[in-house]
């Protein structure tokens, strides 16, 4: 089974807002470094968002800072992605993927490049759309 499964997805109207999950196989997530990426019809994967592996902070690509928020749920060993004042152009699938880096009080920086994180999920559509 897949160790990471997100859902959430959907269409929404631009200016809209969307929650995406993402369920682990029971990883202890601050050993880990999590991202969503998103990918889009004929353009490259792109980092959208990050958190350092332990107590450590998040990352956000420019395009989304400011309206998408990422957080993770230890506990429940779930990830979200909250999306607020969506626009068209944030259509598309939707991953998350993490990469094991074991814990520290000094965080690593998670990573804004794909091939670092070993494990990822099916992805989730979200529309954008009138």
């Amino acid at each position: 089974q897949l160790a990471l499964v997100e859902s959430g997805g959907g269409l929404v109207q631009p200016g809209g807002s969307l929650r995406l999950s993402c369920a682990t196989a029971g990883l202890t997530l601050d050993y880990y470094g999590i991202a969503w990426f998103r990918q889009s019809p004929g353009k490259e994967r792109q980092w959208i968002a990050c958190i350092n592996n332990g107590p450590g902070g998040s990352n956000y690509a420019d395009s989304v800072k400011g309206r998408f928020t990422m957080s993770k749920d230890n506990a429940k060993k779930t990830i979200y992605l909250d999306m607020e004042n969506l626009k068209p152009e944030d259509s598309a699938v939707y991953y998350c993927a993490v990469e094991y880096l074991g814990f520290s009080l000094v965080p690593k920086i998670c990573s804004i490049f794909a091939g670092p994180y070993t494990t990822w999920g099916q992805g989730t559509q979200v529309t954008v759309s009138s």
